[in-house]
């Protein structure tokens, strides 16, 4: 992964959001505040117009830069869970203009530890975990197995999916979702969701 994939993968990223706000809100609106689909849009524009304004030797710095802003603009827990992820997967990365493969694992795999550190979640308990593990175990597997980014990618997205939509059946145990206890069961969680719109896109963006 160089400098330019890294950007159009944020780019697709805030395309997707933007286009599955009102999915995200209808989701959260069920166990949430409502407002998972506006905080994410906000933050991904926010993204997208660093981007814009800013010219990059390093490719670990975007997605620090990223996370950065997506702390900073967006609202609730969203902002610190995804920031930083996305600042520890750019920390995590080589310095220099250019990524590979077991690179990019190393840093999903700390992204994802940013992530459970400061939510607490494990596998099973309703959250965005649900969806980043799998993707993360079907990314490392691929790389491990030999395959190139574009199939990598595209078994995350796949895994990211199905974990997302394996949450309906989860009662949450944590976050705003969990005061619901038993009526949290039948709904799929905004945060899986938004994620796997994250995998997806780098599945989009990498695809031959």
């Amino acid at each position: 992964m160089d400098v330019a994939l890294a950007t159009a993968w944020l780019r697709a990223a805030a395309g997707s959001v933007t286009a599955e706000a009102d999915l995200l809100t209808r989701l959260d609106a069920a166990i949430g505040d409502g407002d998972h689909g506006v905080n994410m849009r906000r933050g991904f524009t926010a993204v997208v117009t660093v981007l814009d304004g800013t010219e990059f030797t390093a490719v670990g710095d975007v997605f620090v830069r990223a996370g950065a802003t997506l702390i900073s603009k967006v609202g609730g827990a969203s902002g610190p869970l995804y920031g930083s992820a996305f600042r520890a997967f750019g920390k995590a990365l080589p310095p220099g203009a250019r990524a590979d493969l077991p690179g990019l694992a190393g840093a999903l795999h700390a992204g994802l530890e940013a992530v459970r550190k400061l939510g607490g979640a494990q596998p099973g308990d309703k959250t965005m975990v649900d969806a980043y593990q799998p993707a993360l175990t079907a990314f490392e597997e691929a790389v491990a197995g030999g395959a190139a980014l574009p199939e990598a990618a595209a078994g995350a997205a796949r895994a990211a999916g199905d974990g997302a939509r394996a949450t309906t059946s989860l009662t949450a145990r944590k976050g705003r979702a969990s005061y619901l206890g038993e009526r949290s069961a039948g709904h799929q969680d905004p945060g899986a969701t938004s994620t796997w719109l994250i995998f997806q896109a780098l599945a989009d963006v990498t695809a031959p």
